[in-house]
């Protein structure tokens, strides 16, 4: 819902990092694969309850997602760079209550219900990119995206943002499971009413 405010200032605050990484012949793809690889360790770290080395891992790999967007601009973006960008970025988010679940067997329900809605929003976000991009629509909110990008209620800040919360208080794990998966069916819903609209 607010990635595309954000946007701009994370890209302004990141563009001398990613000088840096551009200066020593560090590629987008490599940035992206290394920030992948992080994130994958929140994974185990959750499942032996150390919650804010989970929190510190997956503020790493987020930190790295916005700067190989801002590497690949410097040094000529990729198609092979949007398709990881955002297929290994599906996975590493099903990861995070996957994690929780193996923490605790009370939170296997809340993290499959999340999970099932995590299918959702990924599912009809890259649907709508691939027919937008069969019809060369372009998403005038996110004219840098390497595909179609369609916002909605439940984006990239508000999904970091909970699993934040989770970090920080995973006793309420399953409250926050419960309400971010409603606003995800929400987002849901209005991506495949605007998909019937768009494409009939």
């Amino acid at each position: 819902m607010i990635d595309a405010a954000l946007l701009p200032p994370i890209r302004a605050a990141l563009d001398a990092p990613a000088r840096a990484l551009v200066a020593r012949g560090i590629g987008a793809d490599q940035v992206t694969l290394a920030g992948f690889g992080i994130g994958l360790l929140a994974l185990p770290a959750l499942w032996a309850g150390w919650y804010m080395a989970a929190l510190a891992l997956i503020l790493a790999n987020r930190l790295a997602d916005g700067l190989d967007g801002i590497v690949a601009r410097q040094v000529g973006a990729t198609d092979r760079g949007a398709f990881l960008d955002i297929a290994l970025d599906f996975f590493f988010y099903a990861t995070i209550p996957l994690g929780f679940a193996l923490a605790a067997p009370e939170n296997a329900l809340p993290a499959a219900v999340l999970i099932c809605a995590f299918v959702g929003t990924g599912s009809s976000f890259l649907a709508f990119a691939t027919i937008a991009a069969k019809r060369g629509m372009r998403a005038d909110a996110y004219p840098t995206k390497g595909i179609f990008y369609l916002g909605g209620l439940t984006e990239g800040t508000e999904t970091i943002v909970v699993f934040v919360l989770m970090c920080l208080w995973p006793a309420w794990f399953a409250p926050l499971a419960y309400g971010f998966a409603a606003a995800c069916a929400v987002t849901t819903f209005l991506r495949w009413l605007q998909g019937w609209r768009a494409f009939s």
